[in-house]
């Protein structure tokens, strides 16, 4: 297919470094700043291109990769009748695209992306389309660039990426605060890096409630008490965990 992407952050990087090596052809790079524009064209043997009005009109698919609030802003500004119009948000609805053409969907890749990074992960996708049709085709594009491509109404789709907020960037703030924690104490957060990772190995088989572990699931009061005079220097990071504490007892007890 040939494709145009709108935008030239993280997304439209990464997703277009997919479509370029999945045989797809890119027909333009779309963004405001035109040095941002040309550097991923240069990459992906595309045009450069900053002015929406002259985006070309040959292209297949168009992929919209931009921030959420800068989707409605370009929904009033283009029109694409007979092509299909793709967002890659997760909280935003597909029909925000319907001013555009009346093939419009989602193609929402619910994955952390990074474009300075060497190594592509695993990319699981969800779309929806407009009609069954124009459904079809988004999933049918998906799955040239992904082994993971789901179907997810705008609900379900929502839903998901608040789960993914919370698994993620929730999760990285508790690495941040506690690197920041090992910081001021003198110790050594690489230590913990095999802790973390086979945390994330061990849910990929067996249920994360299965496998709490720690003083909170054992009601051991007294190391809960010591960390917490550790934490006394550590506001923030003292709050944090006295309400996870409380979490993991409460849902705890409901499983008994």
């Amino acid at each position: 297919m040939n494709v145009s992407l709108i935008g030239s952050g993280n997304v439209a990087t990464v997703l277009g470094r997919l479509i370029k090596s999945a045989g797809h052809t890119i027909d333009s790079v779309t963004s405001p700043t035109m040095l941002h524009a040309e550097t991923l064209a240069k990459d992906l043997n595309a045009k450069a291109n900053t002015n929406l009005e002259t985006i070309t009109h040959n292209s297949d698919i168009y992929i919209i990769a931009v921030s959420d609030t800068a989707i409605k802003e370009l929904a009033d500004t283009i029109k694409l009748p007979g092509k299909i119009i793709v967002h890659t948000c997760g909280a935003v609805s597909k029909n925000t695209l319907q001013k555009i053409t009346n093939q419009y969907g989602a193609l929402y890749p619910l994955q952390s992306l990074r474009k300075e990074a060497a190594h592509i992960p695993v990319i699981p996708i969800l779309v929806d389309g407009s009609s069954a049709e124009t459904k079809e085709t988004i999933q049918a594009f998906a799955k040239s660039i992904s082994s993971q491509v789901g179907f997810a109404n705008d609900d379900e789709r929502l839903k998901l990426h608040l789960a993914a907020v919370i698994v993620s960037n929730f999760t990285n703030h508790l690495y941040a605060l506690t690197q920041e924690y090992c910081k001021m104490e003198a110790v050594d957060f690489s230590m913990l890096l095999p802790l973390i990772q086979e945390t994330g190995n061990r849910i990929k088989e067996y249920a994360p409630m299965r496998m709490q572990t720690g003083p909170a699931v054992r009601g051991d009061l007294g190391t809960i008490y010591s960390h917490l005079q550790l934490l006394a220097a550590h506001p923030e990071l003292r709050k944090i965990y006295n309400e996870f504490t409380e979490s993991i007892v409460q849902l705890h007890k409901q499983g008994d």
